[in-house]
């Protein structure tokens, strides 16, 4: 496990994602090979909260929270691979998706991933995402390595 958590500035040296798509905003512990959990800040001033739903009712759009899991499962490889070899990941796969609960602006979504399997170019990882505790989200995912971007 590592001594200390990854802040957003390491995340970004790990993460091709940029505002407004980056999804980490830090690291809490990493387990090479193993698993990872992290963290995603909700804030109302996100622009997906502008078209998604009324004003009155800001949802974060599922779709986003599955992608936090995937970049936290990406973070999870480079630290795996110890950036020997520096290159992309793509989500390829999606299983055994389910929400359970809205997110909203405040929350703070913790991601937690656990790699599966690592064949080839392939990763095979768990993901959950809680918000308070309770599970808000949940995916098995597949990534495969691609070119550097």
């Amino acid at each position: 496990m590592t001594d200390t958590t990854l802040d957003i500035e390491a995340v970004m040296k790990r993460l091709p994602h940029r505002f407004p798509f980056l999804m980490v905003d830090r690291v809490l512990s990493v387990v090479p090979g193993k698993s990872i959990v992290a963290i995603k800040n909700v804030t109302a001033n996100e622009a997906h909260f502008a078209g998604h739903f009324p004003p009155s009712h800001p949802v974060m759009p599922g779709v986003l929270v599955i992608e936090a899991l995937a970049q936290a499962g990406g973070v999870l490889a480079y630290e795996s691979e110890k950036a020997a070899n520096i290159w992309t990941l793509y989500l390829v796969g999606l299983e055994k998706v389910r929400f359970r609960q809205l997110v909203r602006p405040g929350d703070q979504i913790v991601l937690k991933v656990e790699l599966v399997l690592r064949r080839r170019n392939l990763w095979r990882c768990n993901g959950r995402a809680e918000v308070d505790g309770k599970l808000v989200a949940e995916a098995e995912f597949l990534m495969a390595d691609g070119p550097k971007a």
